[in-house]
């Protein structure tokens, strides 16, 4: 597994961690606020490295498709410049964060932080060839950045220590992380991911 640990073109993706995704946000990831504990000692590996940091977030205008009343699935959550959109408190993000604002045209719906943003662009501009990622939520913008990080040509290790489900259906989480696996992505914990 010493192949996992982290190295030099390695990049931490730090998906969605939001206020509103945690207990007592407007859409709120059971246990999401497990993530946070976790990816700090992620967080803390990567800046001890001085590898890239990224952190993605929703940051939504007030009228978003995704919003229920536009016809959407979701209850409003991460409007642009609210309590709500801002990181969990707690996560350790360190100053020289990138941070990549998603899903932020009414019209557009970006579940994934490659979506619509010049990450991918960023990314190999830094020499990163591969990506650690976790956070919020496993099924939907975890799997849909890993997905597209895939599809990029990037390789993708799975932080599954540091990833919480919506599990909208039952389970809807334990098959993302099997779809994310089935694509080509490496599941991974904390042990052997540290040096």
């Amino acid at each position: 597994m010493r192949d996992l640990q982290v190295k030099p073109g390695d990049a931490l993706i730090v998906v969605d961690v939001q206020r509103d995704f945690l207990p007592g946000g407007s859409l709120a990831v059971p246990r999401g606020d497990e993530v946070v504990s976790v990816l700090n000692e992620y967080l803390r590996c990567f800046v001890s490295q001085g590898l890239p940091v990224i952190a993605t977030r929703d940051w939504h205008p007030a009228d978003h498709c995704s919003f229920r009343e536009r016809g959407g699935d979701w209850p409003p959550h991460c409007v642009a410049g609210t309590k709500g959109a801002e990181f969990a408190p707690e996560l350790l993000l360190p100053p020289s964060v990138t941070v990549i604002d998603k899903a932020n045209f009414s019209d557009q719906e970006a579940y994934s932080g490659f979506a619509g943003t010049d990450l991918a662009r960023r990314l190999r501009q830094a020499g990163v060839t591969r990506l650690f990622i976790g956070g919020l939520a496993t099924d939907y913008c975890v799997l849909n950045t890993v997905a597209d990080a895939l599809d990029e040509g990037f390789s993708v290790v799975l932080l599954v220590d540091a990833v919480r489900a919506v599990d909208v259906q039952p389970n809807d989480g334990e098959r993302a992380v099997a779809r994310m696996s089935a694509l080509g992505a490496r599941v991974a914990g904390l042990e052997e991911v540290q040096p």
